[in-house]
């Protein structure tokens, strides 16, 4: 039959997977770091994904596709409630793995505590407020989540004289572009460094900075490091 059914651009997709949290009868799956159909007939062709796409890659068009089998999407929902340990679509962000570390001996005499670098709170982009004084002349950083417990020596070699805010768009389920638009222009901000992970959803937290940089209308300096899941830096 002919009806109206998603269709993704391939060219525009970033493998960020925000979509996947948009669709409710999950007829999306990242496959090789794009988002596919795994199904017609799980598509209503109502493109509820569609507003959550940062690169807009998602449309509607009309063409021949199985009808929506409502019982089938029930079938495959319960299914989803129990995922393997390793989910077919081969995102690296799904797999669980085992991390191996060299055991090493401390002596408990010589171990100092190893101090914060956080310079203000709260940290979660979510709820630091946009007029917030400690912005004002401030070096950013702007973290997926995961990183903190990735990469060790995340204090000293990234948040070490700069104002932290964290965040992971995946869950939060939210575009940060309009916020951290906000905190560009209301201050000046000297460099902004975005620290993600190497799974392809992250690239959303890096799309919602390049947004916002573009939105203040200001020559900002920045750059983009990837972590590992294993914890090395990858780009730097």
């Amino acid at each position: 039959m002919k009806r109206k059914i998603v269709k993704i651009d391939e060219q525009k997709c970033n493998g960020c997977g925000l979509c996947i949290t948009g669709c409710h009868e999950g007829a999306l799956q990242i496959v090789n770091g794009k988002a596919k159909i795994v199904s017609d007939a799980y598509c209503d062709g109502l493109g509820a994904c569609i507003p959550e796409c940062p690169t807009e890659a998602i449309t509607i068009e009309e063409r021949e596709a199985a009808a929506f089998d409502e019982e089938a999407v029930k079938k495959h929902m319960e299914k989803e409630k129990n995922p393997p340990t390793q989910l077919e679509c081969g995102c690296p962000g799904t797999h669980a793995s085992t991390i191996q570390r060299k055991a090493k001996i401390v002596s408990p005499i010589k171990v100092t505590e190893v101090e914060s670098q956080l310079r203000q709170w709260p940290c979660q982009i979510k709820l630091v407020p946009v007029n917030a004084p400690y912005f004002d002349n401030a070096h950013l950083l702007v973290a997926a989540d995961c990183t903190a417990y990735a990469y060790a020596n995340i204090h000293q070699h990234f948040m070490r004289n700069k104002i932290t805010i964290i965040g992971c768009p995946k869950l939060d389920e939210t575009d940060y572009s309009e916020k951290l638009t906000k905190i560009l222009q209301n201050h000046e901000i000297k460099s902004v460094t975005v620290l993600r992970m190497e799974v392809p959803c992250c690239s959303g937290i890096v799309n919602y900075v390049k947004k916002a940089l573009l939105n203040s209308e200001k020559m900002i300096p920045w750059n983009v490091v990837t972590i590992g899941t294993d914890g090395s830096i990858i780009e730097d």
